[in-house]
């Protein structure tokens, strides 16, 4: 987990970070961004502030109940979660300039009581729980206890400038340990401790940090060179990079997004990457999508949604409204994809995706819109399983328009 302690100062940012997150609702990436800003931490010291406050989201009812304290407590009472997290993991007491003790024997005693609870002992807020039970059935176990695990590393090779085996020859001249993933062609896993982001192998553009089943989505759209393809849920573009690798450059890719600014850094990536052949579009209104109606050899919609697939990433999901939001997202979903699946010619595909493994956002919406639109037809459709793949979770479904 650790092979040596924080800092003092680190410990206390531990602390700060999950106070955002839990108190001001704040997505953990924008805390950790705010909070790592103008201090000058090496990449190590950050990777390992990372590994223990994602730890503790992942499982944080379990650490408050060990704790005895409650989420909004946290600030106040944060360091005696933390020295029961250390102790958890038999790890030496964290080094701070305040700390609330802790009974060593009524840790164990609630230790003990919390291993009769399995919910609670995988980390799962009873809402989670319920709604994993109504949605995947006896499924649903195996999926909650691999949720609550670290996410692995993954990189996708970018196709445009090396290939997988040069990359993992690149890579371990600068000390950066990887193994092919024998399931997904693009990617490798990375098995060493790594500064990835201070390698030249990434300044020079040869690849992107990318989960394997995040990867799977944007292959299973097999762009071809010269198509005409659009990635309408653009965001940051880490897909819409994939895809065009799968065009080698060539052909007409649209990237298009409801924020500017997100579509900013997928410019500034695409550089990096040497993807000539993106083009940027921000969708203002409903005319921008009408202007592009029956124009696309294909399409991806990787839509808003409640990202209980990849809750080993971002395990701050388990403790926001997440399932206040989800009917709200479910019909932004029906929506995106009732209406921008008009882009893709007749003949042409249309992928929709999420990174949710809940049929309510899947199947059951691909459903409903073939129900509607006979003009579609479902070639096949993927759930990928945390528990089965130890990826993050997603869902993908290729619809081919049969008729305008």
């Amino acid at each position: 987990m650790l092979n040596s302690p924080l800092s003092a100062s680190s410990n206390e940012l531990v602390i700060n970070i999950l106070a955002m997150v839990l108190s001001e609702g704040k997505p953990l990436d924008r805390a950790y961004s705010q909070h790592f800003s103008g201090l000058k931490l090496v990449p190590a010291e950050q990777a390992r502030i990372a590994t223990v406050t994602g730890d503790i989201l992942r499982r944080l009812n379990l650490y408050c109940f060990l704790a005895e304290i409650k989420p909004e407590e946290m600030e106040r009472l944060g360091s005696k979660l933390l020295n029961v997290w250390h102790l958890f993991h038999e790890l030496e007491l964290p080094k701070m300039q305040y700390s609330l003790p802790v009974d060593p024997d009524d840790l164990a005693a609630r230790i003990e009581q919390a291993k009769t609870n399995p919910v609670l002992w995988d980390g799962c807020p009873e809402w989670l729980d319920t709604m994993g039970r109504e949605q995947l059935g006896a499924a649903w176990e195996k999926e909650r206890a691999a949720l609550n695990q670290p996410p692995k590393r993954f990189l996708r090779v970018n196709g445009l400038k090396v290939s997988r085996d040069e990359l993992v020859q690149k890579l371990a001249t600068e000390f950066v340990s990887t193994q092919v993933v024998d399931s997904v062609d693009s990617a490798l896993e990375v098995t060493s401790d790594s500064a990835l982001f201070r390698t030249n192998s990434f300044k020079e553009g040869l690849f992107e940090q990318q989960d394997a089943g995040s990867q799977r989505v944007a292959a299973a759209l097999d762009a071809k060179p010269g198509m005409r393809v659009i990635d309408a849920c653009a965001g940051a573009g880490g897909k819409t990079l994939h895809i065009a690798a799968q065009m080698q450059g060539k052909g007409r890719l649209l990237a298009m997004d409801v924020e500017q600014w997100k579509l900013d850094n997928l410019k500034e990536r695409a550089r990096r990457n040497g993807a000539h052949n993106i083009e940027t579009r921000l969708i203002v209104g409903s005319k921008t999508i009408k202007r592009l109606k029956l124009s696309a050899d294909r399409v991806l919609l990787d839509v808003p949604c409640s990202g209980l697939g990849v809750l080993k990433r971002n395990p701050d999901a388990k403790w926001r409204d997440t399932a206040e939001r989800l009917p709200v997202l479910m019909e932004l979903q029906k929506h995106i994809l009732s209406s921008y699946s008009r882009m893709v010619k007749v003949g042409g595909i249309v992928v929709y995706a999420t990174c949710s493994i809940f049929p309510c956002e899947n199947r059951g919406q691909v459903d409903a819109f073939l129900a509607e639109n006979p003009n579609f037809r479902l070639l096949e459709d993927e759930t990928i399983s945390p528990a089965d793949t130890g990826f993050d979770g997603f869902y993908l479904a290729k619809l081919e328009r049969i008729q305008e």
